[in-house]
């Protein structure tokens, strides 16, 4: 099974540099249409509700005061971890959300129900390091 760092040099090779944020949000979407299409997780990893949307946190750990990240931050990992069928979930969703400001995808997961539900009970720029579930997330864009 892929990491979620092989997933970003993924995307980062396709692309090329993007905000760090846009990432974050293009590998969410990734892994919750993964799930829907393959009933297969893409990687292990968890997603927090932070307050810009979800973020894996060891992800931020690595770009954490970078604003663009390039392909070379994940240099160390290996994009033939990927399966075609995974590398396939990729394209498709860079193809439909590849082009959206990291802002439009950030306000995006702002109303959906998986982070709406891991945020429960907090304010909008409240901390908060909750998991989305893949349960919530498989369950929620399976009904799309």
């Amino acid at each position: 099974m892929a990491q979620v760092l092989d997933v970003a040099k993924y995307i980062t090779d396709t692309l090329g540099d993007i905000s760090a944020m846009k990432l974050q949000k293009l590998i969410y979407y990734s892994q919750a249409w993964h799930m829907t299409w393959e009933d297969d997780e893409l990687f292990e990893e968890d997603f927090e509700a932070w307050a810009n949307g979800p973020v894996i946190p060891s992800l931020y750990q690595l770009h954490k005061g970078k604003f663009k990240v390039s392909s070379e931050l994940f240099k160390d990992y290996d994009t033939n971890r990927l399966t075609e069928a995974e590398k396939e979930s990729i394209d498709e969703v860079l193809g439909y959300y590849g082009e959206k400001s990291a802002q439009w995808l950030s306000s995006l997961t702002h109303k959906e129900s998986p982070w709406l539900d891991a945020r429960e009970g907090y304010s909008p720029g409240d901390r908060c390091n909750k998991i989305i579930s893949k349960a919530s997330m498989h369950e929620y864009y399976s009904s799309l």
